[in-house]
């Protein structure tokens, strides 16, 4: 369950977060990423806007979806990083397995999304804390009933590339939460990895940062392309 490092310098780590590991803790014990990195940039630990709860995170995946994160290592960056992601200077580019087959192979979806009252759920039909939300997509390669899409999230919504993806009837494979619980395809958890960043890692230096799909992803694949 340890990250990869993909990139470090002074001012930031760049991981390979595997899928199943938590961001940060949910008051139920179980191991996150925080933990390990207290442990192995213990800098991080004065480092955010909660940094008690949550040291050194800046933005977040699922537990379940694996890729790229952006650790800064100090407060000065995590304000430089956190400012990027408010002005939608970071491009982020996702890797989906979805139901179906798309019948627009490119497409933009333009849904606010909201908060599920009573539940952590979220929704595009209603509910509380209702934020804009853009995810652009491409499709790739078409499968077995599949499709391999690459994501765009102009917007960084919580669930919002699973909560669009599944709005268009397109749900990712293996997420049980707004795709469908009994899971046909077998998929070993939610299809989606986060797999490149493009940043100024500083003022005019571009840098993209990029991570492959895990094992379980791409074994997967290859059963639907068979």
């Amino acid at each position: 369950m340890d990250p990869e490092i993909v990139f470090k310098n002074n001012d930031l780590v760049v991981l390979n977060k595997p899928a199943g590991l938590l961001m940060h803790s949910d008051g139920k014990g179980r191991d996150t990423l925080a933990n390990w990195l207290v442990v192995n940039f213990p800098e991080v630990v004065s480092v955010g806007d909660k940094p008690e709860e949550r040291p050194g995170i800046v933005h977040r995946l699922d537990k379940d979806t694996s890729g790229i994160v952006l650790i800064p290592r100090n407060q000065h960056y995590f304000e430089y990083l956190k400012n990027l992601f408010a002005t939608g200077n970071i491009k982020k580019t996702y890797l989906a397995i979805v139901r179906g087959v798309l019948k627009e192979k490119e497409g933009t979806i333009d849904a606010p999304i909201s908060l599920k009252a009573g539940t952590t759920k979220r929704t595009i039909h209603g509910g509380k804390m209702t934020k804009s939300a853009i995810t652009k997509y491409k499709v790739s390669k078409e499968l077995n009933g599949a499709s391999l899409i690459e994501v765009f999230p102009k917007t960084g919504r919580t669930h919002q590339v699973r909560v669009h993806m599944a709005s268009i009837g397109h749900p990712v494979l293996g997420d049980t939460l707004y795709g469908s619980k009994k899971n046909e395809e077998g998929a070993p958890r939610q299809m989606l990895h986060a797999h490149s960043i493009e940043l100024e890692i500083e003022p005019g230096k571009a840098m993209k940062l990029m991570a492959d799909p895990p094992s379980d992803f791409e074994t997967f694949l290859r059963k639907l392309e068979k």
